[in-house]
């Protein structure tokens, strides 16, 4: 499989009621109930919504370069002022009209996508890696619950 290229959203995990990692489409999970937020709080639910609304129109862009981007669209109430003094900042980099904090170096490993999530830690005393494969039998790109598939160009 050719890797490179823009993958879109397809699904997000959530934890379901029974504990299991149950996987929505974007308007499964944007509508669907909000457990953690107080549903008669109007602001509340519209900042919930608008959260939902971010993460089910993001994307991966993997590049010949080597380099991975997570994008995110950018928020409606966002200027350009503030995008402009954002990425002089060095706070986020702009590819076309969406952002991302930073890029990721990504590899290909016995035929799956590796990348770089840049996560330092430790595993049982042990120094973790801070490469994940991010395709999995589906085909699929995960990054953290987050499902992605290739877009047909």
């Amino acid at each position: 499989m050719k890797y490179t290229g823009k993958w879109i959203f397809y699904s997000v995990g959530v934890m379901g009621e029974n504990g299991e990692l149950t996987y929505m489409s974007a308007d499964e999970y944007i509508n669907s109930p909000m457990m953690y937020i107080d549903e008669t709080d109007e602001e509340a639910v519209a900042d919930e919504i608008k959260e939902r609304k971010q993460l089910t129109g993001s994307c991966v862009e993997v590049c010949e370069d080597g380099k991975l981007y997570v994008l995110m669209p950018v928020p409606e109430d966002i200027t350009q002022e503030m995008i402009d003094e954002a990425v002089d900042a060095g706070e986020i980099i702009m590819r076309g009209d969406m952002f991302c904090e930073r890029p990721m170096a990504w590899e290909e490993r016995d035929g799956k996508l590796w990348f770089d999530t840049g996560i330092e830690g430790e595993a049982y005393g042990e120094t973790a890696d801070t490469w994940a494969c991010a395709t999995d039998e589906e085909g699929f790109f995960t990054f953290m619950t987050t499902r992605y598939v290739k877009e047909d160009k």
